[in-house]
């Protein structure tokens, strides 16, 4: 931790947040006041399978990769949490020990709270319970969305939705291009393919017919969306 407070555009993408901009300042105050600043270099690791919960986590800068090992001792990219996402609370409400793995993506910045300071705002914010359950209702259905995606569409339109996403997340305006955005987050198409449950030389495949359709471009530094449209045409499709 060599800096103990957050920087402008690190508040910002704190209080940015979908859930975290929804509650009310008092709450949003008390939260704010006990919580800590944590900084990782890239591939740092944040916490481990099987440790226990020691606190409640807010990406603020970067991103952090959650992993899980199979048995042949392979990483598996499960999915990235990005600026403004708070993470890490079904541990400290079930009394488990964490579940996956979690890793810096990049210089990453975290925001974090005690599980002490977790439960005694809980104890004294009622408020605090709801959003909590608001946000683990978001997450369900998230999860069966992804599931829902896995089994009825191609693998092109689930690369369209997760490029979508990621254009969202981490979207740069290119200067010379003001219609093209390129993704700000670093993935090899090894990390995108674990994403989408595919191999990596099936969305190789996939992205490299995307960038023959002008849709996309591939970089070295990483992947460039000419034609967001186009890309929603994409992830719509069904068949």
């Amino acid at each position: 931790m060599d800096n103990p407070i957050l920087t402008i555009e690190e508040r910002e993408a704190i209080n940015a947040g979908r859930w975290f901009s929804t509650l009310s300042p008092t709450l949003k105050h008390d939260i704010l006041r006990c919580a800590y600043v944590k900084r990782f270099k890239d591939g740092a690791l944040i916490c481990a399978r099987g440790e226990a919960p020691e606190e409640w986590i807010a990406c603020a800068k970067g991103a952090v990769r959650v992993s899980s090992t199979s048995i042949s001792g392979k990483q598996i990219t499960l999915t990235y949490v990005e600026p403004g996402v708070w993470f890490g609370e079904v541990s400290i409400f079930d009394g488990d020990r964490r579940t996956h793995d979690a890793y810096a993506h990049g210089a990453t910045t975290l925001l974090c709270v005690a599980k002490a300071d977790f439960k005694r705002i809980l104890s004294t914010h009622v408020e605090f319970y709801e959003a909590m359950l608001w946000l683990q209702a978001r997450r369900i259905r998230q999860l069966y969305g992804l599931v829902e995606d896995l089994n009825t569409l191609p693998l092109r339109a689930r690369l369209a939705k997760q490029l979508l996403h990621l254009v969202r997340s981490y979207g740069i305006p290119c200067l010379e291009n003001g219609k093209e955005v390129r993704i700000g987050l670093q993935l090899a198409q090894e990390e995108l393919a674990q994403l989408l449950g595919a191999s990596r030389q099936r969305v190789n495949q996939e992205l490299k017919t995307m960038e023959r359709e002008d849709v996309i471009r591939i970089e070295p530094g990483g992947l460039v969306v000419r034609d967001s449209e186009a890309l929603l045409g994409i992830a719509g499709t069904t068949t």
